[in-house]
């Protein structure tokens, strides 16, 4: 009896220890995924911010052209507007450019800072069913988490 006892407890901390490896590996591709995801918003970001870069050099050319245009237009004789449509030209380039560059400030404050929200969600969940006899319910992404046994609240919990 003593060796089926020994054996049954053997077994069962093997699988606790499968068990425990498995929830790791599970949160290092949870935190993989996620930062990923935030990697992919910065970098949408930053391309919008060099297409709004690259609309402002456009932008530039054209404004000085027509610059130059006018200054020509107002001290000759022979008045040409050609000018006018280089300006109207730049002018749009310019409100492209500042548009890009919104969204570019947009796509960057989505990314800041690379955290895995869900991950450490996920790891404060784990903690609470370890620690009492009932699991944890989440609250939300990167939420608090609450306690399932109201005799002891968390520390998130204690704040509110």
């Amino acid at each position: 009896m003593p060796d089926e006892n020994t054996s049954e407890l053997g077994r069962a901390i093997q699988q606790v220890s499968e068990r425990a490896s498995l929830l790791v590996r599970e949160e290092i591709e949870l935190a993989k995924a996620e930062m990923t995801e935030k990697v992919t918003k910065l970098l949408k970001g930053a391309v919008v911010g060099i297409v709004a870069g690259v609309f402002a050099v456009f932008a530039l050319i054209y404004l000085v052209h027509s610059l130059s245009w006018g200054i020509w237009a107002l001290v000759s004789d022979d008045i040409n507007f050609v000018w006018l449509g280089y300006l109207i030209a730049g002018g749009l380039l310019l409100l492209i450019g500042g548009l890009a560059g919104f969204l570019a400030s947009r796509f960057l404050k989505g990314g800041v800072p690379p955290t895995p929200a869900m991950a450490i969600e996920e790891a404060q969940l784990i903690k609470q069913t370890i620690e009492t006899s009932r699991p944890a319910k989440p609250i939300g992404a990167g939420g608090r988490v609450e306690p399932s046994d109201p005799a002891r609240p968390t520390a998130d919990a204690s704040r509110n």
